[in-house]
């Protein structure tokens, strides 16, 4: 195998991107300093599925990116690779999503909720089997890159997807703060019965008690629960709503000032959690569940470039909930959106 240093000589960023590696890169998980591990599951979706398959999405819509960015010198030396995407679970992943189809659709038609639950009680337990082993599957593999002082993110799949990542970096860290962009609050408490559906990832998260404070960024569909979870969380959970954010903005406020206040409230270790949906919906119709308004990918983008300039160390992050629909857009957006928050988290500066 060559070593990061031939690879990065052997290869030309000017050249034509080609097919096969994440962005084109020469570099393996092993030369790489940034890893990606993709996860191919959507099993709990309550609207629209296909998230599962966003890391292929993204992978094949990856090398059309140019690698010169303004903000970092020779940013693609920092070495980006990916896992290969794991069929075993994009098949166990698809075979229980036929399985959950069918109890969501008696949800949404007004089913008895307890009822429907004793009936599909199986179902319901072989799913949080299945969750729950691939949060430890993903614990595990992230573990050993973090291990060897790599950075290491997500790409989903639903948002459900990051937990096991999650929760390898609170063994390897005291406390760290959560950066989520997203336009759900995601803090429902086992929605529609799963213990691990994209809608309680938050809620799980913040199981860990090595999360210091979760930051939303961008909510702006969330139900009264949620509202009340926040309120009530003794400055655990501080949101940012695009409606307040939007609303500071037509009275005069600038993003750079907003970005300054968001990233006040983080503490020096930050894990970002990027949600696509978090983006105005023209930029990734066929997400999961999309919600009119959201940001534009440059403003998510300088957000991130604050954090790290502010002096904050990103040490983990995901990107979930990319549908690649009938044509390349959604994984050329996510992959863009990729490799900037790949480059700013591995980037020394």
């Amino acid at each position: 195998m060559s070593s990061k240093e031939e690879q990065i000589e052997q290869f030309d960023p000017n050249g034509v991107g080609r097919q096969g590696s994440l962005f084109g890169l020469p570099f393996t998980p092993e030369t790489a300093e940034v890893v990606i591990i993709p996860v191919p599951w959507d099993v709990t979706v309550s609207y629209a599925a296909g998230t599962a398959g966003g890391p292929m999405g993204v992978l094949e819509a990856s090398p059309q990116i140019d690698y010169f960015l303004p903000d970092i010198a020779e940013a693609w030396k920092i070495g980006i690779a990916m896992e290969d995407i794991s069929t075993s679970w994009a098949e166990r992943g698809a075979m229980l999503r036929d399985k959950v189809e069918p109890y969501i659709e008696a949800l949404e038609a007004g089913a008895d909720t307890a009822e429907l639950a004793k009936e599909h009680a199986a179902m319901l337990n072989e799913v949080e089997l299945a969750s729950e082993q691939l949060r430890d599957w993903l614990a595990h593999q992230s573990g050993k890159y973090l291990d060897a002082g790599k950075v290491v993110g997500v790409l989903g799949g639903d948002h459900s997807t990051p937990l096991g990542l999650m929760s390898a970096l609170a063994v390897r860290h005291q406390e760290f703060g959560i950066l989520q962009i997203d336009a759900h609050a995601d803090l429902r408490e086992a929605y529609e019965g799963f213990r691990y559906s994209h809608a309680s990832i938050m809620t799980n998260a913040l199981e860990l008690p090595q999360v210091q404070r979760l930051v939303q960024v961008g909510v702006r569909d969330y139900c009264e629960a949620e509202h009340g979870k926040v309120v009530n969380s003794g400055g655990r959970i501080v949101s940012f709503h695009d409606q307040a954010l939007k609303e500071e903005q037509f009275a005069g406020a600038t993003w750079h000032d907003q970005c300054a206040r968001i990233i006040e409230a983080l503490p020096d270790k930050v894990y970002v959690s990027f949600d696509i949906d978090g983006l105005d919906p023209k930029l990734c119709p066929h997400t999961g569940t999309p919600v009119a308004g959201g940001f534009e990918l440059e403003e998510a983008l300088y957000l991130i470039k604050q954090v790290v300039k502010s002096g904050r160390k990103i040490i983990g992050f995901d990107l979930c909930e990319v549908g690649p629909g009938q044509d390349e857009w959604d994984g050329n957006v996510g992959a863009r959106a990729l490799y900037r928050l790949a480059c700013w988290a591995g980037s020394p500066s």
